[in-house]
């Protein structure tokens, strides 16, 4: 089985050259060890046009043009500082309008922005549990992605 994928990324990261996704979908870690033993092949790549995300609903469009199976909302939105306040929207839009599953995030959260939310307690409820749950690894590999 194949998957096509698209990934959207925080507006405030704009200039990312998307090394950690990349990185961390040839090598099937964070939320791409899904794909563990599946063909992917990456079709969309965009921001979310920035607060409160006006290109989500055209961008997802466009990618499905290419054949986009599965939406990746990227590691960036959950990790910035503040986090995204509009994930669970994004999620609920794409998944209603469009029909396609939303995966939240891409690379494993590395270490550094581990630590701050730890120490803000970011993270502390259970909803931000379920959303950090894909790229929440061990303490090496969140050390890799440092």
């Amino acid at each position: 089985m194949k998957e096509n994928i698209g990934i959207i990324i925080c507006d405030r990261y704009r200039r990312c050259a998307g090394g950690k996704c990349f990185r961390s979908l040839r090598k099937r870690e964070g939320a791409f060890a899904r794909y563990k033993d599946m063909d992917v092949e990456l079709v969309g790549y965009t921001t979310c046009d920035g607060c409160p995300g006006g290109n989500i609903e055209y961008a997802v469009n466009e990618m499905m043009k290419n054949g986009v199976t599965k939406i990746h909302l990227a590691t960036g939105l959950i990790v910035g500082y503040p986090p995204c306040p509009y994930i669970k929207d994004f999620t609920n839009f794409i998944e209603t309008k469009y029909g396609l599953e939303v995966v939240l995030g891409t690379h494993p959260i590395p270490q550094k922005y581990f630590l701050i939310h730890e120490k803000l307690g970011t993270w502390q409820n259970s909803e931000w549990q379920d959303i950090i749950q894909s790229t929440l690894v061990d303490k090496k590999l969140r050390l890799e992605y440092d």
